[in-house]
């Protein structure tokens, strides 16, 4: 990664922090999360009429029907698991993405890890595994409902990620005439798109009353989207020319970032372990940018 990419980088891990933060903050994160839909549905409409949609490329279609699928159920996943534990319980381990993602982006994206960036990888993933409960996790720890859900989180990034990686590989070798870039117009079509999905999962869940609780976390819900979006587009940006392993591998320094938030404005507490797992992840990711 050079020094531009890494910098996207950053800066979405520290926006994607925030965001998190405030929804474990917002009184009901369901409902926080069904709310941030509202305002994406709006700016895509408004940006329709300066995009050329035959600029898109057939295969982004079909990579977003699948990349829909797999944001759907990270938002309902990582909801559930606000909902039941910590941020600093949760966050790291919905966010290890790069202790998976290399074995398949390798095969699949024909991507290459050189020694030096493989090392940073796996130091990350060190990182991610000390800010886990416990020393030596019990079967009952790891099956714990927050646990379980931060879980299924993690499994939906690394799916979003790949299908992400490739909609923007194709996007960037497309003609582009709009003023609007590719990565902001491709992250506003995500909201849309997961919604269908989510928000069956949420009404099946919740029913009838989510939508009164929603309302009542608009104004917080729409702040946090327009940090969402501006650090999502940031990621997008990065993934038009960085590798995937080492865009979500550098962006697991959000795990700091939350573990600080966290402190700040939650008033958890978490252990020297914790703190130590938050600069193995530095560390890693300063072997990334070497990498």
């Amino acid at each position: 990664m050079n020094a531009t990419e890494l910098a996207l980088v950053l800066g979405s891990a520290l926006l994607h922090a925030w965001w998190s933060v405030s929804i474990k903050g917002s009184r009901d994160p369901l409902a926080f999360n069904l709310a941030q839909k509202a305002a994406p549905v709006l700016l895509l409409l408004a940006a329709l009429p300066w995009v050329d949609l035959r600029e898109v490329p057939r295969p982004v279609w079909t990579v977003f029907a699948g990349t829909s699928v797999a944001h759907g159920v990270y938002f309902y996943w990582m909801s559930r698991a606000f909902e039941r534990g910590d941020l600093t319980l949760v966050y790291p381990i919905a966010r290890s993405t790069p202790a998976f993602l290399p074995f398949v982006a390798v095969p699949l994206l024909g991507e290459d890890l050189s020694g030096r960036g493989a090392l940073g990888i796996a130091t990350v993933v060190a990182g991610m595994w000390c800010v886990h409960p416990g020393r030596r996790p019990s079967w009952r720890e790891l099956t714990a409902p927050a646990v379980r859900f931060a879980y299924l989180t993690l499994a939906a990034t690394v799916a979003y990620s790949l299908l992400d990686k490739a909609a923007m590989a194709e996007l960037a070798s497309a003609p582009w005439s709009s003023r609007l870039p590719r990565a902001v117009f491709y992250c506003l079509l995500l909201y849309p798109g997961s919604a269908l999905v989510f928000v069956p999962l949420v009404w099946r869940r919740r029913g009838r009353p989510v939508f009164a609780a929603a309302r009542r976390e608009l104004r917080a819900a729409t702040l946090a989207f327009a940090v969402s979006l501006v650090g999502y587009s940031l990621i997008l940006a990065a993934l038009e020319t960085a590798p995937a392993s080492y865009v979500v591998a550098a962006r697991q320094t959000s795990v700091l970032f939350a573990l600080a938030l966290g402190m700040a404005f939650l008033g958890e507490r978490p252990g020297r372990r914790r703190a130590f797992g938050a600069a193995l992840t530095v560390a890693g990711v300063g072997l990334l940018s070497l990498g």
